[in-house]
């Protein structure tokens, strides 16, 4: 039997995160995320989690080695045209995704700085973030951190959208090369995000707030779409854009549905899937 002609590839994009047995964060989110926007999913898992809507009550660590094996592998048959990166738990664990990323030389690279989880759950070791900013940040496109992420980084609260645009260049000047800081922890009716392009150019972006008790995974949404629409072909601004939007309309999709007892619940990852993209060879 004569083997097929392949003409074309799907689009790939690589999560590089943490297992959420929930189902509604880490690389559960990612992949319904990639599988909605029409892009295809791969992943390396840096840990366990044992997880639900309520918090996390277990993390087992995946052997650095064994990461570095997911990504190689990946990498080295399938094609990556675009990296996020999420749940890095200790300095090892940053190391070694490092250490791959300037070994495959990757495009495009969101991090999403996974610190604490919407339960409140502590997801990182307090030494791994000076490998996270030394290392990391200025191998990423751009990092995506929330309120208390940034809060943490800085080493003081951000309270205001002022706030957050000087926190965004001083991300900046530790080696960020652009930083998306979302603001949907201050309180009010609007939600405002913060995004420093590379070349200083600042946008704020803001919207109504969305009455939901469902925010389970919202970050890893996001930064996992973001990386969808780089991976696709969008310049950042408009990846970043288009990301939020698909982020709004997932939350207003999930805000009624019930997912566990007390908890956060997720997003509708899946209210409209978009057909598979493929390219050309």
């Amino acid at each position: 039997m004569q083997a097929p002609d392949f003409d074309f590839s799907y689009i790939h994009v690589l999560s590089i995160a943490g297992s959420d047995s929930g189902g509604g964060a880490g690389i559960q989110a990612d992949l319904k995320t990639c599988a909605a926007l029409g892009v295809y999913g791969m992943t390396a898992i840096t840990a366990i989690t044992a997880q639900n809507t309520r918090g996390v009550t277990a993390i087992h660590s995946v052997p650095p080695e064994v990461i570095a094996a997911q990504i190689d592998a990946v990498a080295t048959d399938i094609g990556v045209e675009a990296v996020k990166i999420g749940m890095l738990h200790a300095p090892e664990v940053a190391e070694t995704v490092a250490a791959a990323l300037e070994r495959h030389a990757f495009g495009q690279v969101v991090l999403d700085p996974v610190m604490v989880a919407t339960s409140g759950s502590v997801l990182m070791e307090n030494s791994t973030v000076d490998v996270l900013v030394k290392r990391l940040f200025p191998l990423a496109s751009i990092i995506t951190p929330n309120l208390d992420e940034a809060s943490l980084l800085l080493g003081r609260k951000l309270d205001t959208v002022d706030a957050m645009r000087e926190a965004a260049r001083e991300l900046q000047q530790r080696g960020a090369r652009a930083v998306l800081l979302k603001g949907g922890h201050l309180p009010g009716e609007r939600v405002a995000d913060v995004l420093l392009l590379e070349d200083g150019e600042e946008l704020v972006m803001d919207g109504a707030r969305i009455a939901t008790p469902n925010t389970h995974g919202t970050g890893c949404t996001l930064s996992s779409a973001i990386a969808s629409y780089l991976a696709l072909g969008e310049e950042l601004p408009d990846a970043v854009r288009m990301a939020r939007e698909f982020v709004r309309k997932a939350l207003e999709a999930g805000a009624n549905v019930r997912t566990g007892t007390v908890g956060n619940g997720p997003l509708n990852h899946g209210f409209a899937p978009r057909v598979t993209r493929m390219d050309r060879l």
